[in-house]
């Protein structure tokens, strides 16, 4: 079979969408990249600190409620909807859920073949990638660094924690079939 999706795992500020970019670089046909700080972008206002949408609070913690699920349920959605029309996809997600958030990937995608990958860091590093971006709670990269892993498992895991974004993205594309 042919990888349809590549599908990153990693908690905030573990280097996720560096490694995306790189990817569609170093990969030899074109891939479409899709995030979650894409979709959140995409929610309306009122939805970015209701408890029925996404609730980022000030000591970093992620809570999200039913409307933003119901949402990302069509989300999930249209972007396997492409992958089915012929579109090869890579997804930047967090899954705050671990294996339950997997677990809906997989039940989204069906018989699509895709690459799981893990993308580790330090949490102490992250941390410092979190404070150098600005735009993140502070205590969220570190809260995320090993509780967006548990129970999930992976074809290929890279750390970005001493390696820079392309030398994991062309151990990645290594896996790409």
């Amino acid at each position: 079979m042919t990888t349809q999706m590549i599908i990153l795992n990693g908690g905030s500020s573990s280097g996720k969408s560096g490694i995306v970019r790189c990817l569609q670089e170093v990969l030899p046909e074109p891939w479409l990249a899709f995030g979650c700080d894409s979709f959140v972008d995409a929610l309306p206002a009122r939805m970015r600190a209701a408890d029925e949408g996404i609730v980022f609070a000030a000591d970093g913690s992620v809570s999200v409620g039913t409307d933003f699920r119901a949402l990302e349920a069509a989300w999930t959605a249209g972007i396997v909807a492409m992958a089915r029309a012929g579109a090869r996809i890579v997804v930047d997600e967090v899954f705050l859920g671990g294996a339950a958030s997997q677990e809906r990937w997989q039940k989204a995608l069906g018989d699509l073949d895709v690459l799981w990958v893990g993308v580790r860091c330090d949490s102490d590093v992250a941390a410092g990638r979190e404070i150098a971006r600005g735009d993140r709670p502070r205590g969220m990269a570190v809260s995320q660094a090993e509780a967006v892993h548990r129970g999930v498992h992976y074809d290929v895991v890279v750390d970005t924690t001493r390696s820079e974004s392309l030398a994991c993205a062309r151990t990645i594309a290594a896996h790409v079939r």
